[in-house]
C-alpha cells in the first residue's frame, strides 16, 4: 500500500501530537507508577506499552472520555497484568512478591498525609488566636523546648509572668479545642 504524498502532512502532524501527548503525561504516570511499584524497569515499560497501544488504536480515541484517568486507569492494569505474569512465570510465590504496593497502602499514606496537613492547619489556626506574646512563650517552651530561664531573656520578662504567660496560653488553646470538638 503506496502512501500518498497527501497522508504525509497529516502523518507527520498525528506524529508530533501523539510526541506531545506523550511528554505531557510520561512524567505524570510515571510518578503515579511509583507509588505502584518499585520496579522502575517495569514502570517505564508499561508506560510505553499504554502508549503504543494509545497510538495503534488511535481511531478509537474519540470514544475516551476523560483521557488522563484513561492512562492512570490504562497503567494500573497493564502493571497488574505484568505483575501476574512475572508471578506465574517465576518459582516465587505470590506472597514473596512485594513489587506491586497494593492500593489500600496508597490509599492510607494518602489519608494519614491528609490527616497531619489537617492537624497542622488546626495548630496554626489555634495558635493564631493566642495573644503574639503568648504564642511566642508557648513555642519558645514546648517546641524549642527552651527552660524558662531562657525564654525569661529572650523576652525580656521575669519568671512568674513567663509561666503566667504559658499557662493563660494553654488555658486558651484548651478552651479553643473544646470549643471546635463541641461545634
Amino acid at each position: 500500500m503506496a502512501i500518498k504524498n497527501s497522508d504525509a502532512p497529516t502523518r507527520a502532524m498525528e506524529a508530533r501530537s501523539f510526541s506531545l501527548l506523550y511528554n505531557s503525561y510520561s512524567t505524570i504516570l510515571f510518578n503515579y507508577g511509583c507509588k505502584l511499584t518499585t520496579d522502575h524497569e517495569l514502570l517505564r515499560d508499561c508506560i510505553h506499552d499504554v502508549f503504543v497501544k494509545l497510538y495503534v488504536r488511535k481511531e478509537h480515541m474519540d470514544e475516551i472520555d476523560n483521557l488522563k484517568s484513561y492512562l492512570f486507569t490504562s497503567l494500573r492494569n497493564k502493571l497488574c497484568d505484568e505483575m501476574r505474569r512475572r508471578t506465574n512465570l517465576s518459582d516465587v510465590s505470590v506472597d514473596e512478591c512485594t513489587g506491586l504496593r497494593c492500593e489500600a497502602d496508597i490509599e492510607s499514606e494518602y489519608l494519614n498525609t491528609e490527616r497531619i496537613l489537617n492537624q497542622k492547619r488546626k495548630v496554626e489556626y489555634m495558635l493564631g488566636k493566642l495573644t503574639p506574646r503568648q504564642r511566642k512563650a508557648l513555642i519558645l517552651y514546648y517546641i524549642e523546648e527552651r527552660e524558662y530561664d531562657d525564654i525569661c531573656g529572650i523576652m525580656n520578662m521575669n519568671y512568674q509572668s513567663i509561666r503566667n504567660l504559658i499557662h493563660r496560653g494553654m488555658l486558651k488553646l484548651r478552651s479553643q479545642t473544646a470549643l471546635r470538638n463541641v461545634g
